[in-house]
């Protein structure tokens, strides 16, 4: 995506530091903010103008850290990372409740039960059938459902508790 991936239309790390500067007064100027960061305001105003292509991974956890925006992190490895582009990472924090719901029925005993149970029947003689590349399919999506919906709950504490968990 680069050029500080947007989200709406909008710079997210502008949108974050203007967040920030709710609890934060500093952090209402990129003045302030870019020397709580360590980093010039030029800088900081090329990262929130998205003229710098992909923002220092080690920026962005400053600013993660700072804004008590952990989102920052998962929308950096969603958007700009290469490797974290196809991972099912959560970069938005969601609502409680819907986060809830989802892990209940990821979570769900049956489901789980039937995933396990897939499982065993493909890796039960060692090999992968080309008749069970299907049923293998259908159990990483599942998995990725699952891993998804965990990422969401992880954001989401990281968000309320203010720091990593």
């Amino acid at each position: 995506m680069g050029n500080g991936y947007r989200k709406d239309g909008k710079n997210v790390y502008f949108e974050a530091r203007k967040k920030a500067a709710m609890y934060n007064d500093t952090l209402s100027s990129r003045e302030g903010a870019a020397r709580l960061l360590g980093i010039s305001a030029a800088t900081l105003t090329d990262y929130e103008r998205g003229i710098t292509k992909v923002v220092p991974v080690e920026n962005v956890v400053q600013m993660a850290e700072l804004y008590r925006c952990p989102e920052l992190e998962n929308g950096y490895c969603k958007h700009e990372c290469p490797i974290g582009r196809n991972r099912p990472i959560a970069t938005e924090i969601p609502r409680l409740e819907g986060t809830a719901l989802r892990l209940i029925k990821e979570l769900n005993a049956d489901k789980l039960q039937e995933l396990k149970e897939s499982v065993v029947d493909i890796a039960a003689d060692g090999k992968i059938s080309a008749d069970e590349r299907d049923g293998l399919r259908e159990v990483v999506q599942q998995l990725k459902n699952i891993q998804y919906a965990i990422s969401e709950v992880v954001l989401l504490t990281e968000k309320e508790l203010g720091g990593k968990v």
